[in-house]
């Protein structure tokens, strides 16, 4: 069993990756966000009745196509951790107009803690 002081440092560490990847949304620059994601790290969700899923460079794409979402509001719900795995759970508002929540699991490889997946889903407009 881990420590409560290795268990701290790992949560900071993990919240520390996801705000990478909100901060990329911020800017709407991928290159500000690719540095959360494992080079081989996939992203599946619906938008609309459409799957949007394959390759994370898929996410990449939309949002430097998208632009910056200047506005976006996150919110880390939760984070459970085991050993060199972790699910993080991410609530995000305004993302230039739309609400999202976001599952990512992570993996602690070279002593780092990169995002392995992303699942979304996108909420219906109000």
């Amino acid at each position: 069993m881990e420590s409560a002081t290795a268990q701290t440092k790992d949560r900071e560490a993990i919240s520390r990756t996801i705000l990478t990847y909100v901060n990329g949304g911020i800017s709407g620059k991928s290159d500000d966000m690719r540095p959360a994601f494992h080079e081989g790290a996939t992203i599946y969700g619906y938008i609309g009745p459409d799957l949007f899923g394959g390759p994370i460079q898929g996410l990449f794409d939309w949002n430097d196509g998208n632009g910056p979402a200047a506005d976006l509001k996150s919110e880390i719900a939760s984070i459970d951790i085991e050993g060199t795995i972790a699910t993080v759970r991410l609530e995000l508002d305004n993302w230039t107009g739309h609400r999202f929540t976001d599952m990512f699991t992570l993996l602690k490889t070279d002593g780092e803690w990169k995002i392995i997946s992303k699942v979304f889903y996108l909420h219906p407009e109000d």
